[in-house]
């Protein structure tokens, strides 16, 4: 037990403590981030002129509502259309079965970044370069695999005698599937949106390809913007890091009950 507490202990420290330090340097002058990178702002250290910088470029704010509007319709699109999948996988025995959830899962093996240039293709085609309708396309077609693979074991452990009851009693597999279903994956459903969200918000790769136009920037691709060749304003970069944490903290605590469940749930099993 003591040895579990330790393990845990020490991983909270490595995920943790690289984030006290960028919000902790945010509040240093440029002097002071290079001489006392681990010290704590003090009365001759601390200087806002990070926050200041970021919070005159006007498009920060358009750039921290993009990333929250492809993050959170992301995740919409990867719990609809995967637990959709799952529940089909699980329910419904048929002889293509096996073969369809491995096609469906093949994502975890394989990068979708493999696929860059066909997507950019594709995009330009369909004239979605520059739109978050875009990015929100990409990152749904990036989470599903792992959504179907995690919801479908969780949906084949629900009791047949419960959806067969339902069924008895009139309801519909729709009903079924939103008024039975859903709410007892609810952990499950928890996981992978914490497991999909922070690759979603912190990616740089797609915006920088898909969506680079000025109104439609996300914060990770925004904050490039004080990273020069030959000069970096590090208080700018670190204050908007440090900015862009706080949305991702919220949402998992939102998600944090319901994770620790689901994780625990499939250690068990």
């Amino acid at each position: 037990m003591l040895a579990a507490h330790a393990v845990l202990i020490a991983y909270t420290a490595v995920a943790v403590l690289p984030v006290l330090f960028i919000v902790m340097n945010s509040f240093k002058s440029r002097r002071a981030i290079f001489l006392a990178p681990l010290a704590l702002p003090g009365p001759g250290s601390f200087d806002l002129v990070g926050y200041t910088t970021v919070l005159k470029t006007g498009a920060f704010g358009s750039y921290f509502a993009n990333s929250l509007i492809v993050t959170l319709a992301s995740l919409a699109g990867i719990i609809a259309f995967g637990s959709m999948a799952a529940f089909a996988l699980a329910e419904y025995r048929f002889r293509l079965n096996t073969l369809t959830a491995l096609y469906l899962m093949l994502g975890i093996m394989i990068p979708i970044r493999l696929g860059t240039v066909g997507i950019l293709e594709l995009m330009v085609a369909g004239h979605l370069v520059n739109t978050l309708v875009a990015l929100i396309l990409v990152y749904v077609a990036s989470g599903l695999p792992v959504a179907v693979f995690v919801l479908t074991e969780f949906m084949r452990t629900i009791s047949d005698d419960l959806k067969n009851a339902g069924r008895v009693d009139g309801l519909s597999e729709y009903e079924i599937y939103f008024w039975l279903v859903l709410p007892l994956v609810r952990p499950a459903i928890a996981t992978v949106a914490v497991f999909t969200m922070i690759p979603i918000w912190n990616d740089l790769w797609f915006p920088l390809i898909l969506a680079p136009g000025e109104a439609t920037k996300t914060i990770t691709l925004g904050a490039q913007q004080f990273i020069g060749q030959y000069v970096t304003d590090w208080n700018a970069v670190l204050a908007a890091l440090s900015l862009g944490i706080f949305p991702v903290v919220g949402l998992y605590l939102i998600f944090s009950k319901n994770l620790i469940r689901g994780i625990t749930s499939g250690a068990v099993k």
